[in-house]
């Protein structure tokens, strides 16, 4: 895992560095907020510690514009100041915990392991695939007890398949996990790297080739062979089914209709790289081939042609103005095009790709309204066929002038907008600008093949609720879709609260209370288990020292039911050695606020905790 340090005092990061290099991080240190700011926005990150100091912008403030700019990257803050007020402010800006220099290095760690374990939802510290053992917390790899010994980059790429072994990885996004951006390598680094894992791997003894290519996505872990079996009893199931029967047949037929239409759209591209070469370059032609450049990013994106995707948007951003006009451009595009034209014969056929697994939800018996606002007629119909088995009713409108009738007669519970449309005095930000005043209710999912931070900054301030970037699968984007309807749909929060203590569990109702949050107080533990089931709660505050059973044995018993793996769990104790503080994060704990309780920072980490938990859909 990638983690960004950001701070201006050798004394203090070294150690910190050191200690997390040796546990295989990968480590990037910034010695100023403003580099700190340029990483976190060109890289990808796990987690943030930021210092806080006066001057320039300090990380309070570094920490504001990353939540600003809709980053969900976990943020742990470093100050040296020891006022609560302090503490809120940094809280409250959007940091996820708050440590106090000078600090116990073990204790940081533990408090960093537990931002890493909740970002991750990982509820064991061991990472397993049959007899293979990854331990996080010491770095020790093993197969049938034997360890191996594996280089930083190659321990990183496996800790990376263990913890999302359903996910695809593209050999883009590995290099963004596993290597720093002070290193340059090619992607032909990532394919290196695999290959002594596997060679390693298979010298361990393991027999099946752990790390499996999908053909033009990516790489990913295979499953186990008793796993593997029961995917593919239940994908047989699937199969035989009649409803899976239909929806292949239907997205089939949409591929060919598509298909079929590919040289037409061909030609128009063709027809741009032969004037731009004799210098006769038609404007109209070329707002053609941008519309058409423009609908492919999607459309291929959607079948699960990735190569052709990405190529259609070199095309397009090569056609953008200023009108390009060199022959060296009607070369490269008649290259694109060659290349376009490659990666489309070289897709595997509808039965022969795996595409990303999204596990839909059952299907409501109120069907939600989703509104596809996109002039890829393609994509909205593929989106339409896929959205029946999500439980999903879908309405498409192919510019915006048909998107707000169709809010204005049936408001939809979410919508997805394209920001660019093939009448270019149409701007998905306008309608964006509108629905937030209009219709602030629904939330709006931005899709689009622009990638320009502004676009997204820009995007946060007027409201939408998501941003996702061309190519997506159907069920990529049915996934964001529901996500976003069921936060929607979330009302009060529940937070149960046990401790032995009545004073203080009145004190706690009578802070929560007013904040919207149903609270429900526990004073016998030996009930724990009932309430816990009954309140279902959305965040669980536990005393350290209680009779008949400890909040740590609580937070085990909580971490070992998969039903509560993701609960954040919060302890509020008068305990401060170092010792109680390492066992309450160690037995799966997300925060540790020390008593007598300060109530705004007491307020301030419990709303935090729940926009988290909200945010990530936990």
């Amino acid at each position: 895992m990638k983690i960004l340090i950001v701070d201006d005092d050798p004394a203090t990061a070294s150690p910190l560095i050191e200690a997390l290099t040796s546990h295989h991080y990968t480590v990037e240190a910034a010695t100023n907020p403003e580099n700190g700011l340029e990483l976190a926005q060109t890289s990808h990150y796990d987690l943030a510690v930021l210092d806080v100091t006066p001057q320039n912008l300090d990380g309070i403030h570094l920490c504001q514009k990353l939540r600003h700019q809709g980053s969900q990257m976990p943020i742990l803050l470093l100050g040296a100041k020891g006022s609560s007020a302090d503490r809120i402010r940094g809280l409250e800006a959007g940091a996820d915990d708050y440590v106090m220099k000078p600090y116990d290095l073990s204790e940081l760690m533990a408090r960093i392991r537990a931002l890493l374990r909740r970002r991750n939802s990982t509820v064991s510290k061991v990472l397993t695939w049959e007899q293979l053992r990854l331990e996080p917390d010491t770095g020790k790899v093993t197969y049938k007890g034997e360890s191996l010994h594996l280089t930083p980059k190659e321990y990183g790429l496996l800790e990376l398949f263990l913890r999302h072994p359903r996910r695809i990885f593209s050999r883009s996004v590995i290099l963004d996990h596993i290597w720093s951006s002070d290193e340059f390598p090619g992607e032909e680094a990532v394919t290196t790297q695999i290959k002594g894992l596997r060679q390693k791997l298979k010298a361990a003894g393991i027999k099946i080739n752990l790390i499996e290519t999908v053909y033009g996505l990516g790489y990913r872990l295979k499953d186990a062979p008793i796993q593997e079996q029961e995917n593919k009893q239940v994908r047989e199931k699937v199969a035989d089914s009649t409803s899976e029967a239909k929806l292949m047949a239907a997205v089939a037929k949409i591929w060919q209709t598509f298909k079929e239409s590919l040289p037409e759209k061909i030609d128009v591209f063709r027809q741009v790289s032969v004037t731009l070469a004799t210098g006769t370059l038609n404007q109209q032609l070329c707002e053609n081939a941008k519309i058409e450049a423009h609908r492919l990013v999607g459309s291929l994106g959607s079948f699960g042609c990735a190569e052709g995707s990405k190529i259609a948007r070199e095309i397009e951003q090569l056609l953008q103005t200023p009108t390009p006009a060199t022959p060296q451009d009607a070369h490269k595009l008649k290259d694109l095009i060659d290349s376009l034209q490659q990666a489309i014969a070289n897709k595997p056929t509808l039965d022969q790709v795996t595409p990303p697994t999204c596990d839909p939800p059952p299907a409501s018996t109120s069907p939600a309204q989703l509104l596809v606002i996109d002039d890829d007629q393609i994509l909205s119909q593929h989106i339409e066929i896929e959205a029946k088995a999500w439980g999903l009713q879908v309405d498409s409108a192919p510019h915006l002038q048909a998107a707000k009738r169709a809010i204005a007669l049936h408001p939809p519970n979410v919508i997805l907008l394209d920001l660019t449309f093939a009448d270019t005095q149409e701007n998905g930000f306008e309608l964006l600008a509108e629905l937030a005043v209009q219709h602030s209710n629904i939330p709006v999912l931005i899709f689009s093949s622009q990638n320009h931070l502004s676009s997204r900054v820009k995007a946060a301030r007027l409201g939408a609720a998501t941003f996702l970037q061309k190519p997506m699968t159907p069920p990529e984007i049915l996934q964001a879709v529901t996500q976003a309807i069921n936060q929607q749909k979330s009302g009060e929060s529940n937070v149960l609260v046990v401790d032995d203590d009545p004073q203080i569990l009145a004190l706690l109702r009578h802070l929560l209370q007013p904040w919207g949050l149903n609270v429900t107080t526990l004073a016998h533990p030996q009930r724990f288990w009932d309430v816990l089931e009954a309140v279902s709660p959305d965040l669980l505050i536990l005393d350290v020292e209680m009779p008949e059973y400890s909040g740590i044995e609580l937070c085990q018993v909580v971490r070992h039911d998969l039903r509560w793996s993701n609960l954040p769990v919060l302890f509020l104790s008068a305990h401060t050695e170092v010792q109680t503080v390492q066992q309450v994060f160690t037995v799966g704990a997300d925060d540790y606020i020390k008593k007598p309780i300060v109530e705004a920072e007491l307020i301030t980490r419990v709303l935090n905790r729940l926009e988290r938990r909200s945010s990530n859909n936990s």
